[in-house]
Order: C-alpha cells, then sequence, then structure tokens
C-alpha cells in the first residue's frame, strides 16, 4: 500500500474539513509546533489527513483522519506509520482519543495513566482543555507492523 506525506499547513481546507466532519478538534489547527499532512494515494487522490505536535522530547499524534471512501481498507494504520517516520526516531510517541482506542492498540499503543505522560503533552491544547478529560491517553509501545 503506497502512501505518500504531503506537507500542508494548518489552514488548509481539506484538512479543516475532513476534521470536522470526523468530530475531531479543528480549535489549535494554525498554531506553532504543529506538523500536518495529506495522505495521498499511488492513485494521486486524497485519502486522509494526519499530523504531529512537537512537545520536547516527545510528540503528540494528533488529526488522524481517513476519509470516509477509504474507511476499512487499512490506510490508517499505514497514515500512522508514514506519520511516525516524521517524528524523531527517539521521541515518545502520544495521543489521545475518546473513539479509537481499540485501532490504536492495534498499531502498537497502549492507554497510560496521565500521571506518566510528560508535562509537555499535558500542556498541549488537546490534552488541557479541547479534548475532555475522559479521553484515553496512549502511548506507543512499538512501532506499527
Amino acid at each position: 500500500m503506497t502512501i505518500l506525506l504531503e506537507t500542508i499547513e494548518g489552514s488548509d481546507p481539506g484538512l479543516r474539513k475532513a476534521l470536522a466532519e470526523a468530530a475531531l478538534p479543528v480549535e489549535d489547527l494554525e498554531e506553532e509546533g504543529r506538523s500536518f499532512f495529506r495522505a495521498i494515494g499511488g492513485d494521486g487522490k486524497t485519502l486522509g489527513y494526519t499530523g504531529i505536535e512537537h512537545c520536547d522530547d516527545s510528540v503528540l499524534l494528533r488529526s488522524v483522519v481517513v476519509l470516509p471512501e477509504y474507511r476499512g481498507r487499512g490506510f490508517a494504520k499505514a497514515l500512522v506509520g508514514e506519520t511516525l517516520k516524521q517524528a524523531p526516531e527517539t521521541a515518545a510517541v502520544f495521543l489521545a482519543t475518546t473513539t479509537a482506542a481499540p485501532l490504536f492498540e492495534r498499531m502498537g499503543f497502549v492507554p497510560v495513566n496521565r500521571s506518566s505522560v510528560p508535562a509537555a503533552i499535558l500542556s498541549t491544547r488537546q490534552l488541557s482543555g479541547i479534548c475532555p478529560a475522559s479521553a484515553t491517553i496512549m502511548k506507543r509501545s512499538r512501532p506499527p507492523t
């Protein structure tokens, strides 16, 4: 499965639309320290979007969305794998989710207690106010396979 990531701005209308339609946060897309990508398939069509937020020695995986017409085909796993190549190899990778914990568990993430999450991650707008306190925080325990 070939997926190419194209760097885009947080203001990209396709990103904003896809996230809003998937009920994912859009409030802080244009703030500093974030990198966003358009996932393009081998046929040149947009498959989805993703992003990472740099937080000291860690990164927050965020804004992972596969467009509805491409869901259920394994693109999310490929998209996450390609996105993580954009993070420093030594970075701890975290994410917050309210609905997709089982999906991310299959990709090598495990739920973690807030008390074990670095302050730089907890202080992001995602975790300090945008995501509900009930969101599951997960950490990558192994690379996607």
